[in-house]
C-alpha cells in the first residue's frame, strides 16, 4: 500500500501546486464540454451532407487560422501575461459556443454558418493554445514540468472519454443543440479557476521586449537545435496524416460498422481510455528521451495498422485503446521535450511552432484523410496514418544513440518575477 501511495504521489505531484490544481480542474470541466461539441458538430455535418469529405473540411476549417498565423500566437504568449490572455480567449470560446447553440436552436445551422463559426473558433485557438501550453511552466517548478505535461494529457483524455460518451447519448436523445449549450456553460469553470489563482506563486521569467525579427528568431532557434528540429519533423508528419480521428471515427462508425452516433461516441471514448493510460504513464516517468519518443511513434504506427484491419467492432475496441496509449505517449513526450529544451523567453514561440505543425497541419491532412475515407474506406485512412507514424519513427532511430535529452532547469526557469 505504501508503494502504491508513493507511486500515486509521484504521478500527481504537480497537483500540489495550487495554481496548477485550479487550472486543471477548470480545464477538465471545459474539455468535457469541448469534446461534446466536437462530436456533435461532426455528426451534424455528416447528417446534413452525408459526406465524409465535408466532415474533414469542417475539421480543417477550425485549423486554417492556425495554419495561416499560428506561430504569431507564440509572440503573444511570450510578450503578455498568459493568465490574462487565457481569460480573454476562454470568454471568446464561450461566446462562440453560444452563437453555435443559437443557430442550431433556430434551425439555421447551415453549412456556411458552421464553416464560419469553425473558422472563428480556430482564430481564438491560435492565441489560446500557445499561451495555455507555455502557462504550464509558470504554474509548477521546472522539475515538475514533465509531470504537469503528462497530467495535462491525462486531463485531456479523461475529457475525451467522458465528453464523447455523454455527447453520443445526448445526440441520440435530444439532438446536437444541447451539446453546444453545455459547452458554452463549461467555460465558466476555466474562467473561475484563472481568477482564483495567486499570481505571487507563478514561476515566471522576464517577458521579452518587442523587437524586430522576433518571429524569425524563434524559427531559427528551433531549426538550429538538432533535437528540437527532430521533434518538429516527427510531429509534422504524424500530425498531418495520423491525428485525424475526428474525421475518421464518424465514418468508421457509420459506414464500416453501420452504427449510430452512440457508436461514434463509443469509439471516441475508447481511444480516450487508452490515451488516459498513456498520459498517466508519461506523468509517472522521470524525463523524456529520444528513444521513448521514437518507440512511441513506432507503437502508434503499428496500432493504427491494426485499427485498419480489425474485422469487427469488438476487435476494433482493444486496438483503439492501444492507439490511444501510443498517441498520447508520443505527443506528451514531444511536448515535455520542447518545454524543457527551450529557453524561457522563447518557449511560447517554440510551442507555437509545435502547435502549428500539430494542429495547423489539419487543413492539409483533414481533407486528405476525409477524401481517402470517402473514396476508398476509413480503413485505408487509418492505414495511411499508420505508415506516417512508422516513417516518423524511422527518422528518430539514428538520433537515439546520439542524443539524450537533458532534464534540468534552464537559466530563467527559477522565480525571476512574482508580480501579477
Amino acid at each position: 500500500m505504501t508503494r502504491v501511495r508513493a507511486a500515486a504521489s509521484g504521478t500527481f505531484r504537480s497537483l500540489h501546486s495550487r495554481n496548477y490544481r485550479l487550472f486543471s480542474m477548470g480545464q477538465l470541466v471545459s474539455l468535457v464540454g469541448t469534446w461534446m461539441q466536437t462530436v456533435a458538430l461532426a455528426w451534424l455535418v455528416l447528417k446534413i451532407t452525408g459526406s465524409p469529405a465535408q466532415v474533414g473540411f469542417i475539421v480543417a476549417a477550425q485549423f486554417v487560422p492556425t495554419f495561416l498565423g499560428g506561430i504569431h500566437g507564440g509572440l503573444v504568449a511570450d510578450r503578455f501575461d498568459k493568465r490574462k490572455v487565457l481569460l480573454l480567449t476562454q470568454t471568446l470560446f464561450a461566446l462562440q459556443a453560444i452563437a453555435l447553440s443559437g443557430f442550431a436552436l433556430a434551425h439555421a445551422a447551415t453549412l456556411p454558418v458552421l464553416y464560419s463559426l469553425a473558422v472563428i473558433q480556430g482564430a481564438i485557438t491560435t492565441i489560446d493554445n500557445p499561451a495555455r501550453q507555455a502557462f504550464v511552466a509558470e504554474m509548477v517548478p521546472a522539475e515538475d514540468v514533465p509531470n504537469a505535461v503528462g497530467l495535462n494529457s491525462a486531463m485531456f483524455n479523461t475529457a475525451r472519454i467522458i465528453g464523447p460518451a455523454i455527447g453520443g447519448v445526448l445526440i441520440d436523445l435530444v439532438g446536437t443543440t444541447t451539446c453546444f449549450m453545455v459547452n458554452a456553460v463549461s467555460f465558466l469553470a476555466v474562467i473561475a479557476g484563472l481568477l482564483a489563482m495567486r499570481p505571487s506563486e507563478f514561476f515566471r521569467g522576464a517577458p521579452f521586449a518587442r523587437q524586430k525579427g522576433a518571429l524569425r528568431e524563434g524559427l531559427r532557434y528551433t531549426w538550429n537545435d538538432p533535437t528540437l528540429r527532430l521533434v518538429m519533423l516527427m510531429v509534422a508528419l504524424i500530425g498531418t496524416l495520423a491525428m485525424n480521428f475526428s474525421v475518421v471515427l464518424p465514418v468508421l462508425a457509420k459506414q464500416v460498422f453501420h452504427g449510430t452516433a452512440g457508436t461514434f461516441g463509443l469509439l471516441s471514448a475508447v481511444i480516450g481510455v487508452g490515451s488516459l493510460v498513456g498520459a498517466l504513464a508519461v506523468a509517472s516517468r522521470g524525463r523524456p528521451t529520444v528513444g521513448l519518443l521514437t518507440a512511441a511513434a513506432a507503437l502508434f504506427g503499428v496500432a493504427m495498422v491494426l485499427d485498419a484491419v480489425a474485422p469487427a467492432l469488438g476487435v476494433e475496441v482493444p486496438f483503439l485503446i492501444l492507439t490511444g496509449v501510443a498517441s498520447v505517449s508520443f505527443f506528451a513526450t514531444a511536448n515535455a521535450t520542447l518545454q524543457l529544451m527551450s529557453r524561457p523567453e522563447l518557449r511560447g514561440r517554440v510551442l507555437a511552432i509545435y502547435l502549428f505543425l500539430f494542429l495547423g497541419s489539419t487543413p492539409i491532412g483533414g481533407p486528405i484523410v476525409g477524401w481517402i475515407s470517402g473514396e476508398w474506406s476509413a480503413r485505408w485512412a487509418l492505414a495511411v496514418g499508420g505508415v506516417a507514424c512508422l516513417i516518423a519513427a524511422a527518422l528518430g532511430v539514428p538520433a537515439v544513440r546520439d542524443v539524450r535529452l537533458p532534464w534540468r532547469p534552464r537559466r530563467g526557469d527559477a522565480v525571476l518575477a512574482s508580480q501579477p
